[in-house]
């Protein structure tokens, strides 16, 4: 193979790998991030201490039970978020996304053509546990009714399966594509240091792109927000959420531009080796002295 189509073929090679590189991050955050149980609950328990989610729960839960038990509103709107603040609340917290990223996971990976629900009994069944082991009075009278939330309609469930599907293929395809593509056009490169510096740049121009998209996204997501309330909310799930995104990008643009500069360096910057030690010179011999004869 030639000078200039090694060059050629190594340049698409490089250019597809980059490319795949933020496609290849946000296809592994969907599945092996936001599709894990553990992972996403892990990733959501800090909800629970945010001031924005507490009011919304304090509003939402205490409009209910008011309406149910015909108290003042503001009255059991200052329980509830005073309750917000207990671990007995964050024992709950943890448990309802537990349930429900089980139920809607289940649903994903089934051909079962129902809707995904809640179930509240599983929600309410440990919150009462919790609370009669802090011993709150009459904790052991919560009532525990098993009442059905849906989560996902039935609807649209086949295109979320779809979805879901190409979403799980990619996120395993994609980054080994990634490798591939890059540890091949570095091979078949006729420089290979200036296809290393390409394939970092590329990767770091990755890395920026999709701190990019996290951030284009989140702008558009709360823009069809009116409410103030509910826009506050979502910005602090949306950042808990890409968290993740955010760290893999700045990990990509950092190692990426640091690699590229590290080959740019040891190919502009001659070394400077220590100079040979300069042989000593030979001194001539002392003359032997004369003999004199008799």
């Amino acid at each position: 193979m030639s000078r200039s189509r090694r060059t050629a073929v190594s340049a698409v090679l490089t250019a597809l790998a980059c490319l795949l590189v933020p496609f290849g991050t946000l296809a592994v955050w969907a599945v092996h991030g936001l599709g894990h149980t553990g992972r996403y609950v892990t990733t959501v328990a800090p909800l629970a201490s945010e001031p924005a989610v507490r009011d919304a729960v304090a509003d939402t839960v205490g409009d209910d039970l008011a309406q149910a038990s015909g108290m003042d509103r503001d009255l059991v709107r200052d329980a509830v978020r005073s309750f917000t603040g207990t671990p007995a609340f964050r024992a709950a917290w943890d448990a309802a996304n537990t349930a429900a990223h089980t139920a809607v996971l289940r649903a994903l990976r089934t051909d079962d053509e129902r809707a995904a629900t809640l179930d509240l009994a599983s929600v309410t069944a440990p919150l009462r546990d919790r609370l009669a082991a802090d011993h709150v009075p009459f904790a052991d009278r919560f009532p525990v009714e098993h009442r059905e939330v849906v989560l996902v309609p039935p609807d649209e469930l086949p295109a979320l399966r779809k979805g879901y599907h190409v979403l799980d293929i990619a996120s395993y395809w994609l980054p080994a594509a990634a490798v591939l593509f890059a540890v091949t056009g570095i091979a078949v490169a006729a420089c290979r240091r200036r296809a290393l510096t390409a394939t970092a740049l590329g990767t770091a121009l990755g890395g920026a792109f999709l701190a990019l998209a996290v951030a284009i996204g989140r702008h558009l997501t709360l823009t069809d927000l009116p409410d103030p309330s509910h826009r506050a909310v979502t910005a602090a799930v949306y950042d808990t959420l890409t968290s993740p995104l955010r760290t893999t990008s700045w990990l990509l643009l950092t190692l990426g531009l640091t690699t590229a500069a590290t080959t740019w360096l040891t190919t502009h910057v001659p070394l400077r080796r220590p100079h040979p030690p300069t042989p000593p010179i030979p001194t001539a011999p002392p003359p032997e002295p004369t003999r004199v004869h008799a």
